[in-house]
Parts: C-alpha cells; sequence; structure tokens
C-alpha cells in the first residue's frame, strides 16, 4: 500500500527536546541561586511537569510526531483495533467482512508469534497490520529506559515482519504513553506514530452502551477509531457491530488510509 507523504509523520529529529530541557534546567539554577528556593523550587516543579506531563497525553507531539486524524480525507474513518491477535481475531474479522469495513490491527509481537495463522488471516482479508509494542507492558511503558524501549518497538517490528513478509508502517504507543525513548526507535524503523480522535475506553471493564456513546460523536470524515479485542469484558463484539452501524449510519465507511 502507497502511502499519502502526508501520512509519513517519522520522526526527523528525536532529540529535539533535549537543548529545552538544559536550558530549562539551567534557568532553574539560575533562578534558585539568584532568589532562594521559594522561586527556584515551584520553577523547579513546574518545569519537570513540562517534561513528564506529555508523556501521557496521547496525541502529544511533544517528543514524537503522531497523526491523530487522517487530513483531507473522504468520507471514511480509519478503524484500529489493539491488543491482537486473541482468540477473538476469527469473529472480528468476520463482522469487518460482513460490514465490509477494513481496519489496522495493532499487534502485540509475542502474541502475534504464538497465533502467526491470525496474523496471515488479518492480512489475507485485506487488512492492515501495526506494531504495538512486544510484550505490552502496560504498567511501565511509559518509565522504559531507551535500551528496553527499542527493543519492544525493534522485537515487534521484527516479528511482524518475519510473519508476514511486510514491514509495518504504523506504530501505537501502549496505552498511548509515549516518553522519549519512542521517537528514535520509530526513526529507526520508518514507522509513524497513529493516535485517535475517538476514544470509548473498551479496553477495561466497561458497558456498550457508554463505551458507544462516547465514541459516535467524534465519528466524522477523517476519525480515527480507537478499539480493543480480547478484553476480558466480553462486549467486543457488540461494541464494534454497534460502532460500524454508527459509521454507516453517518453516510461514512471504515477503510484503511492511502
Amino acid at each position: 500500500m502507497t502511502v499519502p507523504e502526508t501520512l509519513h509523520r517519522i520522526p526527523r529529529r528525536p532529540w529535539r527536546w533535549l537543548p529545552w530541557l538544559v536550558v530549562s534546567q539551567l534557568a532553574v539554577v539560575a533562578a534558585w541561586v539568584a532568589w532562594g528556593w521559594h522561586v527556584g523550587l515551584p520553577l523547579m516543579l513546574a518545569s519537570h511537569a513540562l517534561f513528564m506531563v506529555p508523556v501521557f497525553l496521547p496525541n502529544s507531539r511533544f517528543y514524537a510526531p503522531v497523526l491523530s486524524r487522517l487530513p483531507g480525507a473522504p468520507a471514511q474513518v480509519w478503524l484500529t483495533i489493539d491488543d491482537g491477535p486473541s482468540a477473538q481475531t476469527p469473529d472480528v474479522l468476520d463482522l469487518l467482512d460482513r460490514h465490509q469495513a477494513k481496519a489496522t490491527f495493532f499487534l502485540v509481537g509475542e502474541r502475534a508469534l504464538a497465533r502467526p495463522d491470525l496474523v496471515h488471516e488479518i492480512v489475507r482479508r485485506g487488512h492492515s497490520l501495526g506494531n504495538h509494542s512486544h510484550r505490552h507492558p502496560q504498567g511501565r511503558f511509559w518509565r522504559l529506559g531507551p535500551a528496553t524501549m527499542a527493543a519492544e518497538i525493534a522485537e515487534c517490528q521484527q516479528a511482524l515482519t518475519a510473519i508476514t513478509g511486510q514491514a509495518p508502517r504504523w506504530y501505537r504507543s501502549v496505552v498511548g504513553m509515549t516518553n522519549p525513548f519512542v521517537a528514535p526507535a520509530l526513526m529507526q524503523w520508518g514507522l509513524t506514530r497513529v493516535g485517535w480522535s475517538a476514544r470509548g475506553y473498551d479496553g477495561v471493564d466497561c458497558h456498550p452502551d457508554t463505551v458507544v456513546a462516547r465514541i459516535v460523536p467524534d465519528l466524522a470524515a477523517g476519525s480515527i477509531v480507537l478499539l480493543h479485542e480480547g478484553a476480558a469484558h466480553g462486549h467486543t463484539l457488540v461494541i464494534l457491530d454497534r460502532v460500524l452501524a454508527a459509521v454507516a449510519a453517518r453516510g461514512l465507511r471504515a477503510a484503511l488510509p492511502g
């Protein structure tokens, strides 16, 4: 698949934040020396927050470029499904077929290696793949160091490429968290980070009505919809079916970018 140039958001300067970090801390030291801790301490806390908060903002461009909507898209949405492959994947694929919808599956590397047949089936049915880390370390992804972060992204990329013969072009951070060490790995592998513009929090315990009510108001041309598969609550297929029905009701279609 040829990806339009406007969708290529591969980091070009992955360490662009570093000079700002150095300057901010020098300014804190200077303020502390000049006016004492009453001024220096609040400035230090504020400067740390400036560099910490973006880690937890899924669509923040502070550390790496991100695609959160499809620019100039026709009447289509981009359906993205995280956390597979899983035992639900065949049913998800059948449901997508019934709605004549296409999606990008952001797969976890070690899960893909355990179920390569499902990965092949996803591709065979005309869907695309994305890199969603190798082990999905949800609780600590935000604080991974450079070597561990690089390995998470590299091992998933290598696993999916080995299974399909094609290197994924898309990447999504675990829970959307993107620390300073994500961008260098994305640049190395030529990956574009994908966020979202419509989310229902279906990856945790939930009720389908609540999830769909959160997603539907944000369905519009160019929306990137975040969904999950394999969640323990068991509502995945109901949620997906209702979201796809809402997409069609708005005169939209779920299609791949490009």
